[in-house]
């Protein structure tokens, strides 16, 4: 069995790093992907889908130091959902990435833009996390 995810996005808010207690350093960040229709009767309709998304080691603190509110990120990793009561006593479902990858999109003081490549006005370049998941496309010959 496989579980990978990839989405393109913006970060909801800055990142932030807190480290366990055995040293390893952990970012959490959140991303919200976005789809525009016109409905049947010619409005303009939007959706939004929010992911929460965790990136470990050294991965985490490259996105840490990189990553603010607003940037265009592509994140590639695991898929995980889980459920928990909010504060209002009402169950509710979390969309949650524990992240392998994760490419900056658009340059530093830009929120978006730049090609799919992750290489950018601000020269950034894929950040992986060093587990091996297999190739990535930059591995394929086609």
């Amino acid at each position: 069995m496989y579980n990978k995810i990839t989405i393109i996005g913006h970060l909801g808010r800055d990142p932030e790093m807190r480290y366990t207690p055995n040293g390893d350093p952990v970012t959490n960040f959140s991303v919200a992907t976005s789809r525009r229709w016109r409905d049947r009767d010619g409005q303009q309709q939007e959706e939004t889908e929010w992911f929460r998304v965790e990136a470990w080691r050294n991965l985490g603190e490259v996105a840490n130091q990189y990553l603010q509110k607003g940037r265009l990120v592509y994140v590639e990793g695991r898929f995980r959902s889980r459920m928990y009561q909010g504060n209002d006593g009402q169950m509710r479902v979390s969309n949650d990435i524990v992240a392998n990858e994760i490419k900056f999109l658009g340059g530093r003081d830009q929120e978006g833009g730049g090609d799919f490549g992750g290489r950018s006005a601000g020269g950034f370049a894929p950040v992986s996390s060093g587990f091996d998941d297999g190739p990535s496309a930059e591995d394929l010959p086609f």
